[in-house]
């Protein structure tokens, strides 16, 4: 299955507050929507796009739908964003501090280590 979809069902933030609920538990589309505060057709297309993209898995109970995150799928996506994003994060990161470290430098020698206070002004 594509990240993209994956990625794409996560941009909303109705549908990751979702994801969150089922993250430990089993919850039925209605204890879903009464929680995010959505409508049930609301919650409804919300879940058919979480289930679309992989992120949860549907359990039938009788009457009931119960949902749950799946961790394999989120496990994939995290690993594919890992792969894509780990170096170059870990780059931005070095750049980051290298800079903060030249910009301290450049503060301390232009006199920002003076002494402040009562007669150190």
């Amino acid at each position: 299955m594509a990240v993209d979809a994956t990625l794409r069902a996560l941009a909303n933030p109705t549908r990751r507050a979702m994801l969150e609920l089922v993250w430990d538990a089993e919850r039925s589309s209605s204890e879903i929507a009464e929680a995010v505060g959505a409508t049930r057709p609301a919650t409804s297309q919300h879940l058919k796009v979480l289930r679309d993209a992989g992120l949860v898995r549907v359990r039938i109970d009788g009457s009931q739908r119960l949902y749950r995150v799946d961790t394999d799928r989120l496990a994939e996506v995290r690993a594919a964003l890992e792969r894509f994003w780990g170096a170059r994060l870990g780059r931005l990161s070095a750049a980051v501090a290298a800079e903060q470290k030249r910009r301290d430098q450049r503060r301390g020698a232009a006199g920002g280590d003076r002494p402040t206070g009562p007669g150190g002004r």
